[in-house]
C-alpha cells in the first residue's frame, strides 16, 4: 500500500496533491528499476511535512541542519523484496513548491520527480558518484517519459553513447 501522510499544519494542500499521480510516479520508478509490481504489492510511506520538519529529519539523519526537498529511508536493502516495506519518503512544503516556481515547473510535476527519485533510492540507487548519478539520472528520465511530465535533466543525453 502506498500511503500518502500530511502533517496536520499541512491541510490546505491536500487538494493540491494528485494522489494517483503519486502512485504513478511509485510505480514508474519501480518498471525502470526492473521491479515488476502494482500499486497494491509496495509498501512505503510518502510524508508531507513543512520545511521545519524536514530540516530536523535532515539533521538527525544526515547531519545537515537544512531544509532539503526529499528525503529517502530504505527499509531494505537489494534484493528488492515487495513482501516487506520499501521506506518512507519525507517532502518538504512548502520548499518544493517554491523549488518548482524556481525551476518553471508546476508544483505536481515537480513532486511526481522527486517521488520517483525518492523511489529510487529506495529501491538501493544513489548518485554519490559519478556513475551512480548517471545511471540514477538516466532511471529518472525514463520514468518521466513513462509519465509524459518533463526531463529532469535536459543536458543529459537521454541514450547511452555508442562505443567507437
Amino acid at each position: 500500500m502506498i500511503e500518502l501522510l500530511m502533517d496536520d499544519d499541512l491541510a490546505q494542500v491536500h487538494s493540491e496533491i494528485d494522489v494517483e499521480a503519486v502512485r504513478a510516479a511509485v510505480l514508474a520508478a519501480c518498471r525502470v528499476a526492473g521491479v515488476a509490481a502494482t500499486a497494491d504489492a509496495i509498501t512505503l510511506c510518502i510524508r508531507l511535512a513543512g520545511d521545519e520538519a524536514v530540516q530536523a529529519l535532515n539533521s538527525q539523519w544526515r547531519g545537515k541542519d537544512r531544509v532539503t526537498d526529499v528525503l529517502s529511508f530504505p527499509m531494505q536493502e537489494p534484493p528488492i523484496d515487495l513482501r516487506e516495506p520499501l521506506g518512507d519518503i519525507a517532502l518538504a512544503y512548502p520548499f518544493v513548491w517554491q523549488e518548482a516556481a524556481r525551476l518553471a515547473l508546476t508544483p505536481a510535476a515537480h513532486l511526481v520527480h522527486l517521488v520517483v527519485h525518492a523511489t529510487l533510492h529506495l529501491l538501493g540507487y544513489d548518485h554519490i558518484d559519478d556513475g551512480e548519478a548517471l545511471t540514477m539520472q538516466r532511471l529518472e528520465q525514463q520514468a518521466m517519459r513513462q509519465l509524459g511530465l518533463h526531463n529532469p535533466y535536459p543536458d543529459l543525453m537521454t541514450e547511452q553513447p555508442a562505443c567507437s
